[in-house]
């Protein structure tokens, strides 16, 4: 079947998206307000942008009217961000977090999860996280201003935090001791505890 998203709603398109770009990384991404109030909440239209320089990008989309939800709100006035990783034992809580709130309550406050500071930017890291990524704002993109339009938030990593007890002997996080969640279509998850390995081929030619 062929689907041309000019002749669909948006949102029936979405789902078709979100049932083949799978599995899908979770930013649950934390920042603070101009007033001071501790945002968090996830987002699965995510991965790494590229090493040289380090840096992330996610996708969140406009509300229902709109308007920009709080974290990029929140991103576009303070340029920081922290992107913290969703390991299974947090799974509820990331998915509690999700939940629409007004911009004076904070997600930290909902779900009970604990906060540390940061080592260079202002937003506070997920305690309970083992990973978390500091990022100061490269870009951003409005791709559509209107309701559910996407932005793309292209992130600088100033800071990479690794809890000890997911990391193997080689110093590097192992993925089967962090055991994150993926996103799959509709209310679906994956674990990282489930893998397989392929060699990368060597292919060796004759002069």
């Amino acid at each position: 079947m062929d689907f041309d998203p000019q002749q669909m709603r948006a949102a029936d398109f979405y789902q078709h998206l979100i049932r083949v770009i799978m599995p899908r990384p979770i930013a649950w991404v934390s920042t603070v307000s101009l007033e001071g109030v501790c945002n968090l909440a996830p987002f699965s239209f995510f991965t790494g942008a590229g090493s040289r320089p380090a840096s992330i990008v996610f996708c969140p989309s406009n509300r229902r009217d709109g308007t920009f939800k709080d974290t990029l709100r929140n991103i576009l006035e303070t340029e920081e961000f922290v992107v913290n990783v969703v390991p299974f034992q947090l799974a509820e809580a990331m998915n509690l977090s999700s939940a629409e709130l007004p911009a004076d309550e904070s997600e930290f406050e909902l779900t009970g999860l604990a906060t540390v500071a940061s080592k260079v930017v202002s937003p506070c890291r997920l305690a309970d996280s083992p990973v978390s990524l500091e990022c100061r704002l490269m870009h951003h993109l409005a791709l559509d201003p209107g309701p559910g339009g996407a932005n793309v938030v292209v992130g600088r990593v100033v800071q990479l935090h690794l809890e000890g007890s997911v990391l193997d002997s080689s110093g590097f996080a192992d993925p089967g001791l962090l055991d994150l969640i993926g996103r799959l279509g509709g209310q679906s998850y994956c674990r990282t505890t489930d893998r397989f390995e392929l060699n990368r081929p060597e292919i060796r030619r004759q002069n």
